[in-house]
């Protein structure tokens, strides 16, 4: 069990970023944030891809869950729910 903590502490929303320009043959300072990937241009075969290789590093994730919430932010709160609570438990503190 503690392998798969250690591999969702790895979707960061960088390496989310990186995973998506990959697929959609840009720059990862290209994709935005909180405009929907779909936007952006990504279509359900590289969303699929996507999925398959989060799956394989131990994400639990589903096409579905990502296609209903296309941003990169929602991706890094489904995939890494705790970063992202820490992320804004740091914020709430500065």
């Amino acid at each position: 069990m503690a392998d798969t903590a250690g591999a969702q502490r790895t979707f960061s929303i960088e390496r989310l970023a990186r995973d998506v320009a990959e697929v959609l043959y840009v720059d990862a300072d290209e994709v935005e944030t909180e405009e929907s990937l779909l936007d952006q241009g990504l279509d359900s075969i590289r969303l699929m891809t996507l999925v398959e290789n989060w799956r394989a590093d131990g994400a639990e994730i589903g096409f579905a869950d990502l296609a209903e919430r296309p941003t990169l932010r929602e991706w890094a709160e489904l995939l890494d729910p705790a970063a992202t609570s820490a992320a804004g438990a740091d914020r709430a503190g500065a």
